[in-house]
């Protein structure tokens, strides 16, 4: 697929998205002095190159409950097991983010749970079992100061 030159438009729309998704066409287009209908074909065509992919929801997670945040670095016993370890991480649902890294450990990841013992579980009964995972290192956030989208250049 070519890729998508983006003009200034396109940059207003995005930036503007991701500051609220729930914001209707109509109301980002009288923001942006477009229609209604420009907004909505701008949208198909960066969803179509899959830079806009879909909306979400911005949920306080502690608010239902989910007071442990949990970073775990792991160790491959070979980096040529990546793909085969990603796949069956992706079956936790605990796990909710996952990157291939550069320095000490070969994947990093985040997770939420509820308290310590689903922790425990996701850490020693989940992590544990899986083929190709050396060792891990876990790290605990105690507070979240800020969680932001990037500030996209327009």
């Amino acid at each position: 697929m070519a890729k998508l030159n983006l003009d200034k438009l396109d940059l207003q729309i995005i930036h503007a998205m991701m500051e609220n998704a729930a914001i209707s066409y109509a109301d980002l287009g009288k923001q942006l002095f477009v229609s209604g209908g420009t907004i909505h074909v701008r949208i198909k065509k960066l969803q179509e190159y899959g830079i806009v992919k879909g909306t979400k929801l911005n949920v306080d997670i502690k608010q239902l409950g989910y007071d442990i945040t949990a970073f775990v670095g792991i160790f491959l016993e070979k980096s040529s097991l990546y793909d085969q370890v990603a796949k069956e991480l992706k079956k936790i649902p605990e796990i909710i983010r996952l990157n291939y890294t550069t320095g000490n450990y070969s994947m990093f990841l985040e997770v939420v749970c509820k308290d310590m013992n689903q922790l425990r579980h996701v850490l020693h009964d989940e992590l544990q079992k899986i083929k190709g995972i050396e060792r891990t290192e876990t790290f605990i956030s105690l507070d979240e100061s800020f969680n932001r989208n990037v500030q996209v250049a327009g």
